[in-house]
């Protein structure tokens, strides 16, 4: 995911679409509440269809990692 970035001195270092503060979870939650790709760019010229996608692509890795349990015997 070249376009998704994280750094300190932006939002705390959540992740965000390169070159901007527009954080991967909000793009996720517009496609959650039924906004479509071509909404998003409307709402944020700023973006571009990549970036939206790389947004995805990076929440689907963040789903794959396994969360152990440390209180499960």
């Amino acid at each position: 995911m070249k376009r998704v970035e994280s750094r300190i001195g932006v939002l705390g270092g959540k992740p965000v679409i390169k070159g901007t503060r527009v954080p991967v979870y909000l793009i996720l939650e517009l496609l959650g509440v039924g906004l479509t790709i071509e909404d998003i760019l409307k709402e944020y010229p700023e973006l571009t269809k990549e970036d939206v996608l790389d947004a995805i692509k990076f929440a689907s890795k963040l789903a794959k990692v396994e969360i152990i349990d440390a209180i499960s015997p």
